[in-house]
């Protein structure tokens, strides 16, 4: 029995998780799986119903769960508010000791033509961002001077274990892989890169890897001009942010695309989109960023990597149908309850 923690959160959070949850119940009797739901209150819907994005309520139920899911957070409603839904998020992250961001650039053939970016139609980009997301200059010491010429400063800084942890995690997940770790870093420059860099190669002796290094900017203009160099790219917390964003738009649209947050206890999943207030309600919502983060969660929480590979291979079947929703440019377009039917019928039909 798996114990999920279920965070739909807001805007059209409850509707792809909503659908996701369609999937992971026929996956179920598929597979011989048992699943035990609890749904929490988490960011403005929490707010309106207990006065805090992550209340204590949520966190109990997270205790004694095995994996979160998660929809989207934020809207506008919440803008004022005292503790913005997002906060939560952020909170979320730090009661998990979700260090790890892993984020799988996946662009499905059936979309290559929707990228911005000329894309080979006989090559597939396939990467995967592993960032570190608790450390860095979003958790450094910042603050603002004032005086005759006011001053603001953010700090960049990053301890050995803190970079072992996390280039460990690459390292890890490369093996399953094609064995290459790309870490990023402007070690020319600063000084946290350069203690970055130094870590990352200490700790690749351990693995039969190959480690090539390249500086953010550089990065940024490969990622473009050639993507399918890329496997692993190994990250700190703002290069990966920026990156990772940018890396997106190969996908087709940022709809297609999931993530986990992972600690060393538990992890959380959920979609890269924000919660799009502005088609909330409507089905226009693409369900698929929600459905690939539930097969992340069966792969890397529960070691179900068969069924990964079940649901990744049904979404590219049903894509190559030519059905999409609104954001794809395909043959034919569903609400988001329609596609998720096509989903689950491509599965019936898979043996």
């Amino acid at each position: 029995m798996y114990k999920i923690a279920v965070l739909k959160g807001d805007g059209i959070g409850p509707e792809i998780v909503d659908e996701s949850l369609r999937v992971l119940d026929y996956i179920a009797t598929r597979f011989e799986m048992e699943f035990e739901i609890t749904e929490a209150n988490f960011g403005g819907s929490a707010i309106d119903k207990e006065g805090h994005p992550f209340p204590v309520t949520t966190q109990k139920i997270i205790d004694q769960s095995d994996a979160i899911l998660l929809g989207a957070v934020g809207g506008p409603k919440w803008e004022n508010a005292a503790i913005r839904p997002e906060k939560g998020l952020l909170s979320l992250r730090k009661y998990l000791n979700a260090y790890c961001n892993i984020r799988p650039i996946i662009c499905f053939d059936p979309l290559k033509e929707m990228s911005p970016i000329k894309l080979d139609q006989d090559r597939k980009v396939d990467i995967c961002f592993v960032r570190e997301l608790t450390g860095g200059i979003y958790f450094g010491k910042k603050g603002i001077k004032e005086s005759e010429d006011t001053y603001a400063y953010d700090v960049e800084a990053y301890s050995v274990s803190e970079v072992k942890r996390i280039s460990r995690r690459a390292f890890d997940l490369s093996l399953s892989r094609d064995k290459r770790v790309t870490s990023v870093d402007k070690s020319n420059v600063l000084e946290s890169s350069k203690l970055w860099r130094r870590e990352v190669i200490s700790n690749s002796k351990d693995y039969d890897v190959v480690l090539d290094h390249m500086y953010v900017d550089n990065a940024a203009m490969q990622l473009i001009k050639n993507p399918y160099q890329f496997d692993v790219i190994l990250t700190n917390n703002i290069f990966g942010d920026i990156l990772s964003d940018e890396a997106s738009v190969l996908a087709g649209s940022i709809g297609v695309l999931p993530s986990a947050s992972v600690g060393d206890k538990k992890a959380l999943y959920e979609p890269i989109h924000g919660s799009a207030p502005d088609i909330a309600g409507q089905g226009k919502a693409n369900p698929i960023g929600m459905i690939l983060s539930v097969a992340m969660m069966l792969d890397n929480s529960f070691n179900r990597k068969d069924v990964y590979n079940f649901i990744y291979e049904a979404i590219e079947k049903t894509l190559k149908l030519g059905y999409g929703t609104i954001d794809l440019n395909l043959k034919y377009i569903h609400t988001t309850s329609e596609w998720t039917n096509q989903l689950i019928e491509t599965m019936e039909k898979t043996e």
